[in-house]
């Protein structure tokens, strides 16, 4: 299973969002520490705004937070919602699915619970466990600390 790269960004968002609690962060600041184009960047905050997980303020001192606690936040149920549209294997496409053992392939089914169980693991994980007593992360996350160069561990 390979996770598209709107969720991936979009856990990156989140993080960085909780790590710099109590302020507004701007897309350009989240674009240089996770390394991304803001115009992509746009769209998943959009998305993650309509979602209810960030609060979006527009103008001069605009930026974004969580719309939620970090603790409410349940990443199986980011990665459903973000996740959901994109079909495992072409099996699972409705349009463009051109294999002829799909009435009799028992694979899907097996892909299928597979998919639930990844899911049901990370149902079990919080934005709070991931940022919480993460050191290294709010370190690398922290302002003023994206774009410099890490450290080389000797």
């Amino acid at each position: 299973m390979r996770i598209t790269k709107r969720t991936n960004i979009a856990i990156r968002v989140l993080m960085f969002c909780e790590v710099n609690r109590g302020r507004l962060v701007t897309k350009s600041e989240i674009a240089e520490c996770c390394n991304t184009s803001e115009n992509h960047l746009a769209q998943v905050i959009n998305q993650l705004g309509q979602m209810g997980y960030l609060h979006t303020q527009r103008g001069r001192n605009g930026g974004m937070e969580l719309g939620r606690p970090a603790s409410d936040i349940v990443i199986g149920e980011v990665f459903r919602a973000l996740e959901s549209h994109v079909p495992l294997t072409e099996c699972f496409a409705d349009v463009d699915n051109t294999c002829p053992l799909v009435d009799a392939c028992r694979l899907k089914l097996a892909i299928q619970d597979a998919a639930e169980a990844f899911y049901e693991r990370l149902d079990g994980v919080t934005l709070d466990a991931l940022v919480c007593d993460n050191d290294p992360l709010k370190a690398l996350m922290a302002p003023g600390m994206c774009g410099r160069p890490k450290a080389s561990v000797a």
